[in-house]
Order: C-alpha cells, then sequence, then structure tokens
C-alpha cells in the first residue's frame, strides 16, 4: 500500500481519539452509520478523554509473528468516560496492576510497522493508572 501513512495519518480516530455521538447517547469508535441501540442516524463528533476503565482484558502469550518481540502483553476492553469501548494493548504496566474496574490513560504510541518497508502506524495503548 504506497499511501499507508497519508493513509493512517488522515484517521481522525487513531490520532485524535475522535468518535460518534448518535442522538440516543450511544457512543461509539470506530463509526457505524446507525446507532445499534435504538437505530438512531444522526449524530455529533466527539472526542474522547483519554482515561477509562478496564472492563475486561487477556494476556497474550502466542501473538501474530509482528508482535512476537512484545509478547507477552496484556490487550483489554476498555470504557471511556463517555461510554465508548475500545480494544487495546497495556504497556507500561506491571501484568499484576491490570485488573478489572482499573483505571487507565490512553497515550499515542507506535502501533505496528509494516512489513520490509519499515512505514510506523501509530495508535493509543493503554497505561494502568
Amino acid at each position: 500500500m504506497a499511501n499507508s501513512q497519508r493513509y493512517t495519518r488522515e484517521i481522525a480516530r487513531r490520532y485524535r481519539l475522535e468518535a460518534q455521538k448518535f442522538e440516543d447517547g450511544f457512543v461509539c469508535l470506530p463509526n457505524r452509520y446507525v446507532s445499534p441501540d435504538t437505530g438512531a442516524t444522526k449524530f455529533e463528533k466527539i472526542n474522547l478523554k483519554p482515561t477509562g476503565t478496564i472492563l475486561a482484558f487477556t494476556i497474550i502469550h502466542i501473538p501474530a509473528d509482528r508482535f512476537a518481540k512484545e509478547s507477552p502483553f496484556p490487550v483489554a476492553i476498555i470504557e471511556t468516560e463517555e461510554g465508548c469501548r475500545l480494544t487495546t494493548q497495556i504497556v507500561d504496566s506491571k501484568f499484576e496492576d491490570v485488573k478489572i474496574g482499573g483505571k487507565v490513560e490512553l497515550v499515542f504510541r507506535k502501533a505496528t510497522e509494516e512489513g520490509d518497508s519499515g512505514i510506523l502506524n501509530y495508535g493509543y495503548k493503554a497505561i494502568v493508572l
């Protein structure tokens, strides 16, 4: 993909935690066209606060090849203050500090590196507070 840097740079949710808030109150990231709660189609763009709560987590011991150097590592479902749920890797934290109900901060980090081209992609990861 020749323009992958530009492509990922233009994904607002990846760099600004930009989400959608539907008129029924449902907040989502990534974007949807219809709220699963009520079928509402009108929404506004909002920026999520970079804090949230761990709803569920697991420790990845056998990752995909591109994450092999990082294993083992925790991955969690985080609920932001606005009620949006997202899945992200937890970094710079001890495994024993990763707990359901634990508070996290979302931080901007390198997410992946594309094969031989070495193009870096960035996104959010979580740190336990």
